[in-house]
């Protein structure tokens, strides 16, 4: 039986690991990354203004990571989203789609969450590494 590869991935231009778990972990060719709020690197507050900077703050984040994984945003496969309040959906909304603007990944969205640190949205990706073929129907 050969074997797979579980690396941890980590980045200092991302927010540190606030509880036990790890930013991101590569098993195989496929990266998974933790939920990611919209904080500050240095000071581990949330950026101010709500959802979409927060959002947006959490995406810049996640691309870092990614790159650090190996892989981007280009090879997004899944997406998961939760709001503390589903009024800030297309709010969110608009900051996915400046980040993911073609063949957009699988997507789940959650409201009425209760986030960390009071966060208005926490984003979550699974990603691939390596070359990726996007085929469109």
């Amino acid at each position: 039986m050969s074997s797979i590869v579980r690396k941890v991935i980590t980045s200092k231009k991302c927010p540190k690991a606030v509880a036990a778990y790890s930013q991101a972990i590569v098993a195989d060719r496929t990266v998974y990354c933790s939920g990611m709020l919209g904080l500050e690197v240095d000071s581990l507050k949330l950026v101010p203004g709500g959802a979409a900077p927060q959002a947006a703050k959490a995406l810049e984040h996640l691309a870092t990571l990614l790159a650090e994984a190996g892989s981007g945003i280009d090879k997004v496969v899944k997406t998961t989203i939760l709001l503390n309040d589903m009024n800030d959906y297309a709010a969110v909304n608009e900051e996915y789609k400046k980040v993911f603007s073609s063949n957009f990944p699988a997507r789940t969205c959650y409201g009425g969450v209760k986030l960390p640190l009071g966060a208005a949205v926490e984003i979550e990706v699974v990603a691939l590494t390596g070359a990726v073929v996007n085929i469109s129907e």
